[in-house]
């Protein structure tokens, strides 16, 4: 009865964790005491999380069931209550079982799974193409339709004015307009690099000497942020990512400026960057 109660109140205290984690989880960014992914923005986020959601299910099920196995099988086949141990060897239908049964499993999980790595790289016809470029420790992000081009580096925390958040601020952010599919080529000048935006689901090394493509498609606007996410020097903790999605009357604004204003001197600050 004590481990009847001990499981109990251990599953009641998982399942308020597990009703938190929508709370916890951040808009575009880390949140304290986060324990789930960041709220999803984007139709392959929420295949992600959903289908983090049934694998999960699935392996705390199997967990339990194996527990309760164990506890039952230890109950009830105890030296004490069996003294005289049972002599049987093979059981025909335990055995078809134990094999049938976890390849099901298997399927059940592989059908969403294929479903979902279709979705990702079945790319779809781009409303905007976006080059981001990886050096040591910056982006630059180039939109080769429009002729725009420049450098996003991060703001340092003498810097940052309130409500921005530390190590994810940066002084150019890329603008992409909301709900249109948007092509991310990435690449890199000088180590791997990985360009990962986790509301977005996209998450790809930006490798030397080669072109690698990713896609998103923002179905909200705000400002979503990322990193960096492979270990690639001294500062690699200082190179984040950060997408404003705004509405597009608001990014045929911003491309206007873009192209009418005179692209700034930003060797200083690259230089900076890379120090």
């Amino acid at each position: 009865m004590a481990i009847f109660n001990r499981m109990l109140m251990f599953l009641s205290g998982a399942a308020m964790l597990v009703g938190a984690g929508p709370a916890l989880a951040g808009e575009g960014q880390p949140s304290p005491w986060q324990m789930t992914f960041q709220n999803a923005a984007t139709p392959i986020m929420e295949q992600i999380t959903s289908f983090h959601t049934f694998v999960t299910i699935i392996i705390t099920l199997i967990a339990l069931f194996v527990m309760g196995l164990l506890i039952y099988v230890m109950a009830r086949f105890n030296e004490k209550r069996n003294p005289q141990s049972s002599r049987t060897t093979h059981n025909t239908m335990l055995e078809i079982a134990w094999t049938v049964i976890p390849v099901l499993i298997l399927v059940a999980i592989a059908i969403p799974s294929f479903r979902l790595l279709f979705a990702q790289y079945d790319f779809p016809k781009a409303d905007l193409t976006v080059t981001a470029t990886a050096s040591q420790w910056y982006w630059t992000y180039e939109y080769p339709d429009q002729g725009i081009t420049f450098a996003s580096i991060i703001v340092p925390d003498a810097d940052l004015k309130p409500g921005q958040p530390r190590l994810l601020t940066v002084d150019h952010e890329l603008v992409v307009p909301v709900n249109k599919n948007v092509i991310v080529q990435v690449k890199a000048n000088d180590v791997i690099h990985d360009f990962a935006v986790p509301s977005f689901g996209i998450k790809l090394d930006a490798v030397p000497g080669r072109l690698q493509r990713t896609w998103f498609r923002a179905e909200r606007t705000g400002m979503f942020y990322g990193q960096c996410s492979e270990l690639c020097g001294r500062n690699h903790a200082f190179m984040p990512i950060a997408v404003h999605v705004v509405s597009e009357e608001e990014f045929a604004d911003w491309l206007a400026k873009q192209k009418s204003s005179a692209s700034g001197d930003e060797t200083g600050k690259v230089a900076t960057a890379a120090k």
